[in-house]
């Protein structure tokens, strides 16, 4: 097949015949990404133990793929818009390959972590792609399935990824141990090129805009003083410099954001769009998205550490005790996909929440009144009830954060939503990895994951609430659905 182009607005009305493939290769890529945000938690000890280093090197591992993945994706998304959605797809997929290959065949503490910035840095180019190309090429009556296979993937990826690692790693293929998270990526990844080749077609905004090289340094600049400490300040003690740099990053961000509207007013193109947050769809899923994704990856971050470190798991029981909330994820999401979502719109995403907190609850009353350490058996009531809540909220999530967001400002918007993933990410495990840790280096095992897990399902309530701030409806037509 030759690729063909798609412009704003086209393949909207005509459905293009690959969209579903186009569909899968995305989403691959999107997994990749999420798995190996994760792994790290789960294959860290034994990194340590082959590689060498100490604990600052574990953390650069998981940070600076963090970091650079965060900094990166704002002008990663405008990246397609310029020079077309297809082509950066591509190019960030291959380099994401290569750094993988890199991670996996690592000879030194100080060679792991570089690939892992530059795998981040490919991720960046990689990762907004996905949602230009699926608003190009999927018509309307079809956007909400589409968008609504992006939250479950997210999903699934956030708690599968110790799930992977730790069974790669009990398994040991090739006797490649640690080293099988990263170069699981190389075979995935060479199928998901080659089926993005073929189906995927090129996807630009009608009129490319010009760089924003100004913009470009504000953005990286201030995410990368707003992140970096938010990654680095608890396994540093928070030492002053990191309160330093966090307040450094605001005026550094509000002086992007003038520039922003001074180069809209000027009709120059922005690298974000000032009219993106004039939707009440998507500046509501900023917020939204922010304390939901923090509280999800802080519930990940302390039960794997509670479970490896507190009850003396293995890597693959680690992974493994994770696996109800996976699968119950996977229900709730064909659920919501399928049928709820689309039929009751917003109130579906806020029952989710409060099912995952209800989970959320029922994990802390098993922790709180076993007499004997908890087995994974006893963990998986209530994190499988977790999972479907959550599954219910990701399914409809993107669909309607999106809906408000016209196809030349989708590069933007897809680099700004995929950031404040990030961001949410980074500031859960700041905040609740230090609160973890505040008790669990005193001993206080069980009270550390406790103290986590009431945060946390009060975050997820509050993102209940919060969602009035979206609307109900991904697109008017859904209301008569």
């Amino acid at each position: 097949m030759t690729a063909t182009t798609t412009t704003a607005g086209e393949g909207l009305d005509t459905a293009y015949r690959w969209r579903w493939w186009a569909l899968v290769a995305v989403l691959t890529a999107e997994i990749m990404d999420l798995l190996d945000a994760t792994v790290v938690s789960i294959a860290a000890p034994s990194i340590q133990q082959h590689l060498g280093g100490g604990s600052t090197m574990i953390q650069w591992v998981a940070a600076g793929y963090t970091l650079a993945l965060a900094v990166g994706l704002i002008t990663g998304g405008r990246l397609g818009d310029l020079f077309g959605r297809r082509r950066m797809f591509l190019i960030g997929l291959i380099g994401f390959i290569v750094t993988s290959a890199l991670c996996g065949l690592a000879l030194s503490p100080g060679m792991l972590v570089a690939s892992r910035v530059l795998q981040g840095l490919f991720g960046a180019v990689l990762i907004p792609q996905g949602f230009g190309l699926i608003r190009s090429i999927f018509p309307p009556k079809e956007l909400g399935a589409a968008f609504g296979a992006f939250g479950p993937a997210i999903g699934l990826s956030t708690v599968g990824g110790p799930i992977l690692a730790g069974a790669l790693i009990g398994w040991n293929p090739g006797d490649a141990g640690w080293r099988a998270v990263f170069l699981i990526n190389v075979p995935i990844g060479l199928a998901c090129l080659a089926l993005a080749w073929k189906v995927l077609p090129e996807s630009r905004a009608e009129d490319a805009p010009r760089p924003d090289p100004v913009g470009m340094l504000l953005a990286s600049t201030g995410l990368l003083l707003l992140v970096y400490p938010l990654v680095q300040g608890r396994e540093l003690g928070w030492p002053g410099w990191c309160f330093a740099m966090l307040a450094a990053s605001v005026p550094i961000l509000v002086a992007f954001g003038v520039h922003q509207v001074r180069r809209s007013r000027a009709g120059r193109a922005p690298l974000v769009e000032p009219g993106l947050f004039r939707s009440r769809a998507f500046s509501g899923g900023m917020v939204v998205g922010l304390i939901f994704f923090s509280a999800m990856t802080g519930v990940g971050l302390a039960l794997s550490l509670y479970v490896q470190l507190g009850l003396g798991f293995t890597a693959l029981q680690a992974g493994l005790s994770q696996a109800p909330w996976a699968l119950g994820l996977a229900v709730g999401a064909g659920l919501s996909g399928a049928v709820l979502g689309r039929k009751f719109g917003r109130p579906v995403l806020q029952i989710g929440a409060l099912v995952m907190a209800a989970g959320l609850v029922v994990v802390i009353a098993t922790v709180a009144w076993s007499a004997e350490p908890v087995t994974g058996w006893d963990l998986a009531p209530g994190l499988a009830v977790c999972g479907i809540g959550m599954g219910l909220l990701l399914a409809p999530f993107f669909d309607i954060v999106l809906a408000g967001v016209t196809q030349p400002m989708v590069g933007s918007a897809s680099g700004v939503l995929n950031a404040v993933q990030q961001l949410g990410a980074a500031t859960g495990v700041a905040v609740l990895g230090t609160v973890f840790f505040q008790y669990f280096e005193g001993g206080r095992h069980n009270d550390a994951l406790l103290v986590v897990l009431w945060v946390s399902a009060g975050l997820v309530v509050a993102t209940a609430a919060l969602a009035f701030l979206l609307p109900r409806w991904a697109r008017p037509e859904d209301a008569q659905a």
